[in-house]
């Protein structure tokens, strides 16, 4: 009997993931987190969004002394910028993939202030980041601790300089590995 619910359940639709809608979630200063979320949006479809503080950072440039010292104190302060209202309704969408720069080893406080104001509970997480050689840190551990509820898969770590180069194969390749 169980067999015979499961196979209609199938037939029916129930139990497939054709009604699974992705949106893809990211932020990003210097360009090369959203050239990241372009490719992984061309993929896997759906929609995109780009997280926007209310207000904007200086240029991001490890040189520039005032982004370096905003973001810097922003960290040790464990300071949370406000966000523009992503204008989405997350109830229509199954995965989440989010992504974001490294900013000394780990998110910048923004996307702890987009995890403050969105609960992702019951929503397949999907991290993606841009390095400058630090890979993605402790950004997943720090995401599976913030959203507890829900199930976070393996990130996509791409340093900054490769988002010059054509970035489909490495996207491919990591979608069919986690299985989206």
């Amino acid at each position: 009997m169980k067999k015979l619910f499961v196979t209609l359940a199938i037939c029916l639709g129930v139990l497939s993931n054709a009604d699974a809608k992705n949106l893809t979630v990211y932020f990003s200063v210097s360009g090369n987190t959203e050239k990241l979320a372009n490719a992984i949006h061309e993929n896997v479809g759906d929609d995109i969004v780009r997280i926007e503080p209310v207000v904007a950072y200086p240029e991001d440039d490890y040189h520039n002394k005032s982004f370096t010292e905003l973001a810097q104190t922003e960290k040790s302060e464990q300071v949370r910028p406000e966000i523009k209202d992503l204008d989405v309704n997350l109830d229509e969408y199954d995965t989440v993939f989010i992504g974001y720069p490294i900013w000394w080893g780990s998110m910048p406080m923004v996307l702890y202030t987009f995890f403050d104001k969105y609960d992702l509970s019951g929503k397949t997480i999907v991290p993606f980041n841009t390095h400058a050689g630090s890979g993605a840190g402790d950004t997943h551990d720090e995401i599976v601790r913030m959203e507890p509820d829900a199930v976070v898969l393996e990130g996509l770590p791409v340093r900054g300089d490769d988002t010059e180069s054509d970035l489909s194969d490495t996207v491919k390749t990591w979608l069919e590995k986690i299985g989206k």
